[in-house]
């Protein structure tokens, strides 16, 4: 079963997380990178996936969006979020 991994950063730190359907957010499994001010390489993302149960899917890519803190609000800071596909490591649905 492919799920989506995403990155974020906020207060400084990146946050990696995989999207379950169906359960609650609390339970997502996440990896926190602690504070940096440079965003964590994909060797390092995929190592945090590693560790998670998770992996890459073939020819998965990381795609990168840029939206608006407070929404409609061109003056507000800017985040950035990336998602990637992914798959559990063991083949079920982690």
């Amino acid at each position: 079963m492919e799920h989506t991994a995403q990155i974020s950063n906020r207060g400084g730190r990146w946050r990696l997380y995989v999207a379950l359907l169906g359960g609650p957010v609390s339970q997502w499994p996440e990896h926190d990178f602690g504070p940096t001010v440079t965003v964590p390489t994909v060797a390092e993302r995929s190592r945090a996936l590693t560790a998670l149960g998770f992996m890459f899917t073939d020819g998965a890519e990381w795609e990168w969006t840029e939206y608006s803190e407070t929404h409609g609000d061109d003056t507000s800071l800017v985040r950035l979020l990336a998602s990637i596909r992914v798959r559990s490591r063991d083949g079920g649905t982690s």
